[in-house]
């Protein structure tokens, strides 16, 4: 199913077909699960209202996205998407929420315009934006090399939406900040958006391109590894879901890879690649609202102060169990489906590689093997830290073992729904995960199986014992160095924190230092004795010239009587311009347009009412004091949203730049 929607002469596209119509039903599930655990986490907390709104503007946002039938109309809504967004980030207004939430913003607003660049070529090569006509143009060249430089350009905006090395540094810092329904969103869904902006310029134009495929590895590789390894050293319990979500990013690029390395056989890489996305989405829905409810309780993210909260939660425990074992790739659950598929993947391609890189690819099925080990090993020391160990200050621990009502109806419901998903997908996987795989498989193009997927077959199951084993592993080693006495320690050096470390030094000293250059070189000319002396002689020069044409009898006559009729003409204006506001505007105030406004009024009679039944309390200012700080963020949000289009200006006149002087 396909349709169009005219928009000022650029129609916009959409298609509900596999793999669209699926992540189109499966945001809108997700959006509602996580508004159902919404009220009892934001209980007590200030800017409801302003979290509710953004967060459908970013639901109408998403569900257009993924039903994009062109990358103009997915461009679009991106970008709305991104903006939207940005009050879930924001939504605390702590310090660290309003600078991850800066990060976030100037990530998307880069990775955007350098996107916008990458469509512009695009559509100057092939005509078209359209998935299909892309495709059609890139199995038409002889030699596709020619759309790399546009493709990377166009990738990057995507890139950076997914959370992929080196444009990662808004994920890890975003989720802590953001309230865990939102950081649900952002981790299952938002990320995913990105995945499918990758997805359609990897598989679409580049199909059994062993050079666009051998290039996704190396972001893979990095993304999926630096990932697990930050959630290793992380003592934060979103954070390390966060660094999680970078790493398993990384899992679903590898299977993007090998689609495209495999080219018409890729029919396992591929549906390992969607399914992967499925099972990260509703994984990390259940692990999010999960980590909400800890919060909303023990107020504390920290492993070490939240050490034994669940162990007299049997509600909690059972849905955070269920996302452990399909995170971390435990057979029957629905994580090993999709990393067998695309571990298979990579030793079919490894025995049909070309001898010069069957070692590299051989080396890389190890490493996919090590960073399944070390999410068994950070999502094992999460599940022993909350459900099984003790906390180390006993009264604490009492006052959690005796602990009723930690979850709400409504998010306990929430909980319920999350989790429920999870073991359908593993335990029956020829009647749910097999037959959405198989309709998602033409959007990623692939070829048809040649055999019923042998899902439990040696060769997985093997591999799943070898990741669960470095996990096992990896876990001692996490107790043995990086807990002492009950102690989460943070060991991960600040000098890697490539945000502090490289690009804010890049953005407020070295290239504002760099563009001051020419003007110390400016001053210096003007230092210059040269030039000191040349522009005395230009000026002398300009004042001849314009004491011989005053001197004209034509332009001595002329000049003045221009210059008193246009006085004139300006004088009449500037009187007929203050009269009109004088008498519209400005005019003269009466006695009663200093009264107090109907709204004022209404305010003062709700408070003296109320003053007669609470008198402790002057509602009258309480209610004053709410207008007024109700139009203060106002005016927050004025200037929030002001930045962000500046900054969108910015980056269209860059574009703008480009095409005008750079572009062939």
């Amino acid at each position: 199913m396909r349709w169009t929607v005219p928009l000022c002469g650029f129609p916009l596209s959409f298609s509900a077909e596999g793999f669209q119509g699926i992540y189109a039903l499966l945001a809108l599930w997700m959006w509602a699960v996580s508004l159902l655990f919404t009220p009892r986490y934001l209980r007590g907390h200030a800017h409801r209202a302003r979290y509710y709104f953004f967060t459908l503007l970013t639901l109408a946002a998403t569900v257009c996205f993924f039903l994009a039938a062109d990358l103009y109309t997915a461009f679009i809504f991106f970008e709305i998407m991104s903006f939207a967004s940005y009050p879930w980030v924001a939504q605390e207004q702590t310090p660290a929420a309003l600078r991850a939430a800066a990060t976030y913003l100037a990530v998307a607003v880069f990775g955007g315009m350098v996107t916008l660049m990458g469509l512009f070529w695009l559509y100057h090569l092939a005509g078209t934006l359209d998935f299909e006509g892309l495709q059609a143009y890139a199995a038409s060249l002889p030699d596709r090399s020619v759309l790399f430089a546009p493709a990377a350009l166009a990738f990057t905006g995507f890139a950076a939406k997914a959370g992929v090395f080196p444009l990662h540094v808004w994920l890890p810092k975003a989720h802590p900040v953001a309230p865990a329904p939102a950081s649900a969103l952002l981790s299952g869904i938002l990320t995913k958006t990105g995945v499918f902006g990758m997805a359609v310029l990897s598989v679409r134009l580049f199909a059994g391109d062993a050079a666009w495929g051998a290039a996704l590895l190396i972001p893979a590789g990095v993304t999926m590894l630096l990932g697990a390894v930050k959630a290793v050293f992380s003592t934060d319990l979103k954070h390390t879901l966060a660094c999680s979500s970078m790493s398993q990013i990384g899992f679903v690029l590898t299977g993007l890879a090998f689609s495209v390395l495999l080219g018409h056989e890729n029919a396992l890489a591929a549906r390992g690649a969607f399914l992967h996305m499925l099972n990260h989405s509703l994984i990390k829905l259940d692990l999010f609202l999960c980590a909400g409810a800890v919060y909303m309780n023990a107020h504390s993210l920290n492993l070490t102060e939240i050490r034994g909260f669940g162990r007299r939660q049997p509600l909690l425990h059972a849905c955070f169990l269920l996302g452990f074992l399909g995170l971390i790739g435990m057979p029957l659950f629905n994580g090993y489906l999709s990393k067998s598929l695309i571990h298979e993947a990579i030793l079919e391609y490894a025995r049909e590689a070309p001898a010069a890189s069957r070692f590299w690819m051989e080396l890389y099925e190890k490493l996919f093997l090590f960073c399944g080990g070390l999410t068994a090993a950070y999502m094992t020391k999460l599940y022993l830290c909350l459900f099984w160990f003790r906390n180390r200050d006993p009264a604490r621990q009492q006052r959690w073992d005796t602990l009723r009502g930690a979850l709400s109806p409504a998010s306990g419901l929430a909980l319920v729904l999350s989790a429920a998903p999870l073991p359908l997908l593993g335990l029956l996987p020829d009647a749910s995960a097999g037959p959405l795989a198989e309709a998602a498989a033409a959007f990623f193009r692939g070829s048809a199986l040649s055999a019923p997927i042998a899902w439990f077959s040696a060769e997985n199951l093997q591999g799943a014992a070898v990741s669960l084993l470095i996990g096992a592993l990896v876990c001692l080693l996490i107790h043995r160095f990086l807990v002492r006495r009950g102690e989460y320690r943070d060991l991960w050096p600040a000098w890697l924190d490539l945000e502090e470390a490289l690009y804010r030094p890049l953005v407020t000293r070295w290239l504002p230092a760099v563009g001051a250059v020419p003007a110390r070189l400016a001053d210096r000319a003007l230092e210059n004795p040269f030039v000191l002396s040349l522009f005395p002689r230009l000026a002398r020069l300009v004042s001849r010239g314009l004491d011989r044409a005053v001197e004209n009898p034509f332009v001595a006559r002329r000049i003045p009587a221009a210059v008193s009729f246009l006085g004139r003409q300006l004088d009449r204006a500037a009187d007929s311009v203050v009269l009109a506001l004088r008498h519209s505007l400005f005019r003269p105030q009466k006695e009663k347009d200093y009264e107090l406004s109907l709204r004022e009024k209404a305010d003062l009679a709700v408070g003296e009412a109320w003053n007669r039944f609470s008198p402790k309390r002057d509602h009258v200012a309480l209610l004053v004091s709410t207008r007024w700080e109700a139009r203060r963020l106002g005016r927050f949000f004025s200037r929030s949203v002001s930045a962000g289009l500046l900054l969108l200006v910015l980056g269209l006149l860059a574009v703008l730049l480009y095409l005008l002087f750079l572009h062939p």
